[in-house]
C-alpha cells in the first residue's frame, strides 16, 4: 500500500518539554485523514513538522514519498497548506493573491492563467476574482484560500479548521469541495474539532494526546472499540453482582449499596433506545422491565418509549421481539449509540500508555 505521510519516531522537544514524542504515524495515499487532537496535545507541532516549518528533535517523516529533513524543498513543492487563520493580502483581488503563490512557484504566465482559472471555477469563486480579499465574506475567503493552496497541483492538501465560523450552507460548500479534491487524486489531511464533520468526510482518523497517538481507526471502528469496551465492563461487573445475589452473600447490608452503585453505572454507560409504540399499556411496560438489559424506561404521552438498556449482546433485539410477541405496534425505532465526540473525549480524558504508541 502507498503511503502519503509516514512518520518514524519523530519527535520534537522544546527544552525539557517533549511536544511530539516517537510518532509512528501512516496515512493512505488519495484519502481523507482526520487529525484530532487536544489543545497543546502537539497536533500542530506534528503538522509544523511535516510541513517543514520546524525540523524534529529527532526520527524523521516522509511527504510524498520525500524525507522532511534530507528534502524539504520537495516536500513543499508536494504540498498545500489552508490556515485556520485566512492568510491573504487584503488589499489585493483574490485573482491577485492567487498569482502571488503561482509566482513564488515559478509558473509561466499561461500556465498560471490557465491554472487560476481552472481552480476558481471548481470552487466557485470566478465571480468574485477581481474583489479585493477585505471586500469578501469568510466562506469566499476561505475558498481564494483553497484556490492559492492548489495553484501548483500539490498532491496533498492541510486543512487547518477549514469551516470554523462559517453558516451552515457555506460549510456544506466546503465539505463538497472537500470530497470533490481527494476524487481527483488529492490526500487530505484535515485537523478540526468539529467531530460531524470528521465523521463524515474522513476515511481515516488519529487522535493525538500528550504528543503521542492515542487512538487510530476509521470513525466507526472507533466507535465500536467505545461500544465494545463498556459491553464488557459493563457484563463484568453485572456479573459480579448477579452471582453474590445468588450467594449468601446477597443478604449482606453492603451488598445493596453495591448493587445500586452498579445500576447507577450501568444507567451512565447504558445505550439509548427510542421506539413509538401505538398501543402500548401498563402490562407492556411491566413486561419489558422484566428483560435483563432494560435498565429505565421513560414513557410518553405519544406513544413513545424511551429505553436505557445494558451495554449487552442482542440488547435491542431482545426488546423488539418482547413488543411484538405482546402485539405491540411499532411505528419507529431509534437508537443512539457512541459518538465520535464520545471517542474524543473518552481517549484525550485518559493518560496515554507509556512506551511507543501513536501521537498528534
Amino acid at each position: 500500500m502507498k503511503y502519503a505521510i509516514e512518520t518514524f519516531d519523530l519527535t520534537k522537544r522544546y527544552g525539557d518539554f517533549t511536544a511530539v514524542d516517537a510518532l509512528d504515524l501512516k496515512v493512505e495515499d488519495k484519502s481523507i485523514f482526520g487529525f484530532l487532537g487536544p489543545n497543546g496535545a502537539g497536533k500542530t507541532t506534528t503538522i509544523k513538522m511535516l510541513t517543514c516549518l520546524i525540523p524534529p528533535t529527532s526520527g524523521t517523516a516522509h511527504v510524498a514519498g520525500y524525507d522532511v529533513i534530507k528534502n524539504p524543498n520537495e516536500v513543499r513543492q508536494k504540498i498545500g497548506m489552508v490556515p485556520q487563520l485566512v492568510s491573504l493580502y487584503a488589499d489585493l483581488t483574490a485573482r491577485e493573491n492567487a498569482e502571488l503563490c503561482a509566482d513564488y512557484y515559478g509558473m509561466s504566465k499561461d500556465l498560471k492563467e490557465r491554472r487560476i482559472d481552472e481552480l476558481m471555477e471548481l470552487v466557485d469563486i470566478k465571480y468574485a476574482e477581481n474583489k479585493m480579499v477585505k471586500q469578501l465574506s469568510g466562506g469566499q475567503k476561505q475558498k481564494v484560500s483553497v484556490v492559492a493552496s492548489l495553484i501548483h497541483q500539490p498532491e496533498i492538501l492541510f486543512l487547518d479548521e477549514p469551516t470554523i465560523g462559517l453558516d451552515p450552507t457555506t460549510k456544506s460548500v466546503l465539505w463538497d469541495l472537500i470530497d470533490e479534491l481527494n476524487q481527483k487524486g488529492h490526500t487530505i489531511i484535515l485537523c478540526s474539532h468539529d467531530m460531524y464533520e470528521v465523521d463524515m468526510l474522513c476515511d481515516h482518523v488519529g487522535i493525538i494526546n500528550q504528543g503521542k497517538l492515542a487512538a487510530y481507526d476509521t470513525p466507526q471502528g472507533l466507535k465500536d472499540t467505545i461500544l465494545t469496551q463498556e459491553e464488557k465492563c459493563g457484563s463484568n461487573i453485572g456479573e459480579i453482582v448477579r452471582e453474590m445475589e445468588e450467594s449468601d452473600s446477597g443478604d449482606h447490608p453492603s451488598f445493596f449499596k453495591l448493587k445500586e452503585a452498579v445500576n447507577e453505572s450501568e444507567i451512565d454507560k447504558a445505550r439509548e433506545m427510542s421506539l413509538m409504540v401505538d398501543n402500548s399499556d401498563r402490562e407492556l411496560i411491566n413486561r419489558l422491565y422484566q428483560i435483563p438489559c432494560v435498565l429505565n424506561i421513560e414513557t410518553h404521552r405519544s406513544g413513545r418509549l424511551t429505553f436505557k438498556l445494558a451495554n449487552t449482546e442482542n440488547a435491542v433485539t431482545q426488546v423488539i421481539s418482547s413488543i411484538m410477541e405482546t402485539g405491540g405496534n411499532i411505528n419507529s425505532i431509534s437508537t443512539k449509540d457512541p459518538s465520535l465526540e464520545d471517542v474524543f473525549i473518552k481517549v484525550t480524558a485518559k493518560k496515554p500508555k507509556t512506551g511507543k504508541e501513536e501521537g498528534e
